[in-house]
């Protein structure tokens, strides 16, 4: 998952990023690569906004010209899709939570892009509301 950022210079070596898709967006970074590499903590702090607001995630729209684009981490991704599946289909946290046989909080964790949960953990939870989970690996 890949979301299209504009970088703007602010100063000499500041550099601002932003996101069409997630206005919410802003990190600022010291030169190109670390403002691309702070990009990926200001996409997951806007992702978890919407989630936390029980919003719908956008999906990445196509980068413009002059745009680059920023990847999150697989687990991020993961997560991702399991609320969208229970957005989706209108499972609750709580019903998610019995099907899994797990306390709330575990399934508050499951959904929350700053927590490190095991990628089993998840997989198991995409299983649970009848979705499944695919990694593949490429060359470059």
């Amino acid at each position: 998952m890949k979301y299209p950022v504009k970088l703007q210079r602010l100063g000499d070596d500041e550099i601002m990023v932003t996101c069409p898709d997630l206005p919410a967006m802003t990190s600022v970074g010291t030169g190109e690569a670390d403002a691309l590499r702070e990009a990926v903590d200001g996409l997951c702090s806007a992702l978890q906004m919407l989630i936390a607001d029980r919003q719908a995630i956008p999906p990445p729209s196509a980068a413009k010209r002059g745009m680059k684009l920023v990847e999150l981490p697989p687990l991020a991704v993961a997560k991702i899709g399991l609320y969208n599946a229970m957005l989706q289909h209108g499972i609750r946290k709580s019903e998610l939570a019995r099907r899994l046989q797990v306390h709330l909080p575990q399934v508050d964790r499951l959904i929350d892009l700053r927590h490190q949960s095991k990628l089993e953990q998840v997989q198991a939870a995409l299983e649970a509301v009848g979705y499944r989970m695919e990694i593949r690996v490429m060359a470059a």
